[in-house]
């Protein structure tokens, strides 16, 4: 075993990402991932520093003929502590891997896709309302009503279509989400290498993605601005709003997809064996989140509004988070 390969071995052991190796060490992610990838050497201080870390000598870090720890070498906190003795770890192959992140790959445009349609499905029901009570069309408040709510379940309904056959498809891969993993030899440096030639497109499509949604309020303020007394404008303003944002967030749903898989073959980002734990608990959060919003949707009918339910929903995420990782007793 090579140098590489037991650098991310025993970080994976105490659970920790890229990103709190290098923060310990005082280097950059970057130097972490080029250590992982076999792409450079740390020098003889970082290997120190390593060993320490990990509660390992610099011999079995240095010299390849050394597999495993000899008896009572792995010091007793060095990964007992953070609850993961005990859990089983899966072993993946390179053809497993490259299997995974083609697969995810080739779901990401369909998955965007049915994120997209959730957001656009009140956007024609918004803007018949609008121009019905306005008396702009020739249709009954009714019967803009009906046929606003039809397209919004049809929406929904080819939305969830696509997610359940995504869910039924990748249910072979779910291992990946749940499961503690060990990536056999050579599949981390398939991973960065792949990560890093798709780096500079993940991030020009967050970027655009991140933009679209902020730049979507505009219309809406344009509309508040020219025509303050007049609602229908600034409904059908918010018309524009949902169908930029379902723009942007098509985007960043794309390659988040893409990135996300590498960041699970590499336990990293959401994917660290802590945030496995925690991701058992999400659902729960993001079923009631959707609950308050369907809720709120149907008795107030006012489907313009309850839309700023998600972006308060995400950002509380981050809050809820932080307290579940207190429960559970780490961080």
């Amino acid at each position: 075993m090579i140098l590489a390969d037991k650098i991310i071995e025993n970080r994976k052991k105490n659970g920790w990402s890229q990103e709190e190796l290098a923060e310990m060490l005082g280097v950059s992610r970057q130097s972490v991932s080029k250590w992982e990838g076999a792409q450079a050497v740390p020098d003889m201080k970082k290997i120190v520093q390593m060993s320490e870390l990990f509660g390992v000598t610099t011999d079995y870090l240095l010299k390849d003929e050394i597999e495993d720890l000899p008896d009572g070498e792995l010091a007793e906190d060095s990964g007992r502590s953070f609850g993961y003795d005990d859990v089983p770890v899966r072993k993946v192959t390179i053809e497993e891997a490259s299997e995974f992140l083609n697969y995810n790959r080739s779901i990401a445009g369909i998955v965007s896709i049915g994120v997209m349609l959730c957001i656009l499905s009140p956007v024609l029901l918004i803007a018949l309302a609008a121009l019905s009570e306005a008396g702009k069309i020739g249709m009954s408040e009714d019967t803009s009503a009906f046929a606003g709510l039809a397209v919004l379940f049809c929406f929904v309904g080819v939305a969830v279509a696509i997610f359940v056959k995504v869910g039924i498809s990748g249910q072979r891969f779910k291992y990946f989400e749940e499961e503690m993993i060990e990536t056999a030899y050579g599949v981390s440096g398939m991973v960065s290498e792949r990560r890093k030639a798709y780096q500079e497109k993940h991030t020009r499509d967050m970027v655009i993605g991140v933009t679209l949604c902020v730049v979507s309020v505009i219309p809406l303020f344009i509309s508040g601005m020219l025509s303050s007394e007049n609602d229908l404008y600034v409904t059908l303003a918010v018309s524009v709003l949902l169908a930029v944002v379902a723009l942007g967030v098509k985007i960043i749903v794309n390659t988040s997809v893409i990135w996300g898989s590498m960041d699970q073959l590499l336990e990293e980002g959401d994917y660290t064996r802590m945030n496995k734990k925690l991701s058992k608990y999400d659902g729960i959060y993001w079923m009631i989140m959707t609950a308050i919003y369907l809720a709120a949707s149907f008795l107030t009918m006012r489907w313009d509004r309850t839309w700023i339910i998600w972006p308060v929903a995400g950002v509380l995420f981050a809050a809820y988070r932080e307290l579940i990782k207190s429960r559970i007793g780490r961080y």
